[in-house]
């Protein structure tokens, strides 16, 4: 991968810049060989397999590095994030997501049968919440977190994978709303935080988000109950103690987004393109409407406010597809709404380089503190890869817009 003289010297000086929070010359050292090392082959990243593909690789000592020593791997992170984020402007999105890493065994951290995405199924896996910094021509992650299902927390499993004491279950969404927080202390510009309905079905997960002062726009699924508009807001009589409740008023039983959409006039609905892909245009059918959610007064939950929903409806198809909540300001335009809803389609994208390229899903090793040490360095090698694509995106602007020499 990096192949020419030339390559390897920007390689050797982005290590160099990114390494320097580890503070040892030897964790730089070895930290700088198994970068390397992921970069090196397409096969299996076993650490011998990486070892053996390097002059100065060692196995020992690469398993040592990673799966040992005690170096922390949030700072390389938070310096990795704003290097990345000062490269790729403007930014577009803060994208959240999860990914499954498939195993054999039952030991490696987290383990257990679960729903992974990637398997699309339940399956033996780990599985990961990952946060992406995405603008319209590239997207990168900016932090991982391993998901502990509960049994992971007994006291045999914590002890035999060195899971810190301070490390509790979380649900998904929670462990989501940690990663925007940590990356906002990082000081990483923030987007329009966009994710699936595994995130999105969750009303603690938008109120956390609203309550952040952040924008979305998340997945939903079909039967999520709105109310077609804002409706007007009015004291309900008061309780025997506390302050007034507020309530729509003459806004009627709620609908789901599926049969309220399927209510809408055919002129509602419009034609939308929203990328270039490989096979032509990306397009669809959208239409979109203000509505309020109502979980928040139908089980004594937090109220949101109201917000777009978005629905896609391809011609092809009987009914809708996907559905969105959007917070978002009353004139925003359909297609921009559209764009940041399918904007995560470069996370998969960013998945499968991490997987079949860095091995990013490749760690044999069992411990809390291995497995984040492994990620974070295919996520440097990650890093250097993207820098790399648009150094020679600048390269061929800049030759292509040069005036001719002459003779």
């Amino acid at each position: 991968m990096a192949t020419t003289y030339a390559e390897r010297e920007r390689l050797a000086g982005f290590l160099n810049e990114m390494l320097t929070v580890l503070g040892r010359s030897e964790r730089r050292r070895w930290g700088d060989v198994y970068v390397r090392g992921l970069l090196a082959t397409g096969e299996r990243k076993a650490t011998a397999t990486m070892a053996s593909r390097v002059s100065d690789g060692n196995v020992q000592a690469m398993q040592q590095f990673i799966g040992q020593s005690p170096w922390p791997w949030e700072p390389l992170r938070q310096q990795l994030a704003q290097r990345l984020a000062a490269a790729l402007q403007p930014v577009a999105s803060w994208v959240i997501d999860d990914t499954g890493f498939p195993k054999k065994g039952t030991h490696s951290v987290g383990v257990a049968r679960q729903y992974s995405g990637t398997l699309g199924k339940i399956g033996n896996c780990q599985v990961a919440v990952s946060l992406h910094y995405a603008t319209d021509d590239a997207a990168v992650p900016v932090d991982f977190a391993l998901y502990l299902p509960e049994e992971w927390l007994e006291p045999e499993r914590r002890a035999a994978a060195a899971i810190p004491d301070d490390v509790t279950f979380q649900p998904k969404w929670a462990m989501a709303l940690a990663l925007i927080d940590r990356a906002r202390e990082w000081g990483v510009p923030t987007g329009v935080v966009t994710a699936d309905a595994g995130y999105g079905n969750s009303a603690d997960f938008r109120t956390g988000l609203a309550d952040r002062g952040l924008p979305f726009v998340v997945g939903i699924q079909s039967t999520t109950g709105v109310w077609p508009d804002e409706g007007t807001l009015v004291n309900a009589p008061r309780g025997r103690r506390g302050r007034p409740r507020l309530k729509p008023l003459d806004v009627g039983a709620p609908w789901s987004v599926a049969n309220l959409s399927q209510s809408w006039l055919p002129e509602r609905w419009q034609r939308v393109t929203w990328r270039e892909g490989t096979k032509g245009e990306m397009t669809s059918r959208f239409a979109a409407a203000r509505v309020l959610p109502t979980h928040g007064y139908q089980h004594a939950r937090p109220k949101e406010n109201t917000r777009w929903l978005l629905v896609e409806w391809p011609e092809e198809e009987p009914a809708p597809t996907k559905y969105w909540l959007a917070d978002l300001p009353e004139d925003t335009a359909l297609v921009s709404l559209v764009r940041l809803a399918k904007i995560r389609w470069w996370i998969e994208q960013g998945y499968q380089q991490l997987k079949d390229e860095l091995g990013l899903d490749h760690y044999e090793g069992r411990t809390w503190q291995g497995w984040h040490h492994h990620v974070t360095l295919t996520m440097l090698a990650f890093g250097f890869l993207i820098l790399e694509a648009l150094y020679r995106k600048k390269n061929f602007w800049t030759a292509l817009v040069a005036p001719a020499s002459t003779p």
